[in-house]
């Protein structure tokens, strides 16, 4: 008995010499360790949502039978795997039209939206019309003309 109680005399006066047992350490010590000279103050986690590459096509309709639906055709360029030039690639999208506004041919840019159907996860959008070069004044056939000075066979029939 004697034995006993000196025993857990001796158990009791023996401090613990590590703070990790029985859960004494705060998590935040637990983290990768940082020297003392690069303390910094940790800032407040903020949400930044994340970048998707893909979110508007461009390409050419190809069916447009389906009500509400357009089959779009789009082209892009990417490497071939063994020769490394640049071929074509083509895959068809189907895409949401609302008022079935386009014809087979014309072009129309593919907006990324929520999925409307098993297939239908696009909207489509015409694509503003580019500006074209106005031509000057007096560069009618505009190959050759000017820069020789001499009027083509062509001019010279309207002039006669």
């Amino acid at each position: 008995m004697l034995l006993t109680m000196s025993l857990t005399s001796s158990l009791n006066s023996l401090t613990l010499s590590t703070p990790f047992l029985h859960g004494t350490t705060q998590l935040s010590h637990l983290s990768k360790p940082t020297s003392s000279l690069t303390l910094r103050p940790t800032k407040p986690f903020t949400f930044v949502p994340p970048i998707r590459a893909m979110k508007s096509l461009q390409g050419k309709v190809v069916c447009a039978t389906s009500d509400k639906t357009v089959a779009v055709e789009v082209t892009r360029l990417a490497p071939h795997p063994k020769y490394k030039r640049r071929v074509r690639k083509k895959k068809k999208y189907q895409a949401h039209d609302p008022e079935n506004q386009f014809k087979v041919g014309d072009l129309v840019q593919l907006e990324k939206s929520r999925p409307i159907s098993k297939t239908k996860s696009f909207l489509a959008v015409p694509v503003p019309a580019r500006k074209k070069k106005e031509k000057k004044e007096g560069e009618e056939g505009g190959v050759g003309s000017q820069e020789l000075g001499i009027p083509l066979e062509s001019q010279q029939e309207l002039q006669a």
